[in-house]
């Protein structure tokens, strides 16, 4: 037997009746009728939404080209040219409770790097 629901209704089993009772429509059918029926639910990825899935969307993992080429100044020495400054970002790639990681481009030369706090 196949029972097709597009939603999920409560069948009151608890009661010291051999009947079970809908609570939507009040039909009563035996509880024998069910006893080896296999319940198979269906819903939507984002019908449970995960904490972990809403942290990762608020937190940003990827910088656009205009976001690599303003980033902030630091005294750092190129190791490919010996540049003195290095411009650099920042994004927390790893776990919450690791550092983040740095990112820096020598703005003479080009030259990339990055480094895990």
């Amino acid at each position: 037997m196949t029972l097709l629901f597009s939603s999920l209704y409560l069948l009151d089993s608890h009661s010291s009746s051999s009947d079970i009772k809908c609570t939507i429509c009040s039909a009563t059918y035996p509880k024998s009728k069910y006893a080896n029926l296999k319940v198979v639910t269906k819903s939507s990825d984002d019908a449970f939404p995960s904490k972990l899935k809403s942290a990762r969307s608020v937190v940003k993992t990827s910088l656009s080209k205009d976001e690599l080429d303003e980033g902030a100044t630091i005294k750092e020495k190129c190791p490919k040219c010996g540049n003195e400054e290095m411009q650099y970002h920042t994004l927390q790639l790893r776990s919450a409770d690791e550092g983040a990681t740095v990112f820096y481009t020598c703005p003479n030369c080009g030259y990339r790097f990055r480094t895990n706090n």
